[in-house]
């Protein structure tokens, strides 16, 4: 398996520790899901405007929060798996790891990789 550099954010290694969890992740889509069904009825129901505008910017900037979370923890699972050359279940080899077989067996005076076929 080849060794890769780990993945960088904002100029120094990710680290799972530092950001958002996927309960924080829960917690605002479960919060988003009430404003969002809070902010019609209360157009609906007559509730004073400023209430009604001050949901709907609720909604938006929560739209906002939990799309970057998002991004955040797909981050991390694209780099916990980049780790990995094997995918999850997988009985067949990847195209990695035939590549990985292919390099190993060119022999070291052949630079092109061309398996002995010369011009």
């Amino acid at each position: 398996m080849i060794n890769q550099p780990p993945i960088q954010y904002k100029g120094s290694d990710l680290e799972p520790e530092r950001g958002p969890g996927l309960g924080c992740f829960r917690f605002q889509l479960v919060v988003l899901a009430v404003l969002v069904i809070l902010t019609p009825i209360s157009v609906v129901a007559s509730w004073p405007e400023l209430i009604s505008a001050g949901l709907l910017f609720l909604v938006i900037g929560l739209l906002l929060v939990s799309g970057q979370t998002m991004i955040f923890l797909m981050r991390l699972l694209a780099a916990d798996r980049r780790t990995r050359r094997r995918p999850l279940n997988s009985a067949s080899p990847t195209v990695g790891e035939l590549e990985d077989v292919a390099s190993a067996a060119t022999p070291p005076d052949d630079p092109a990789g061309a398996g002995g076929v010369r011009q």
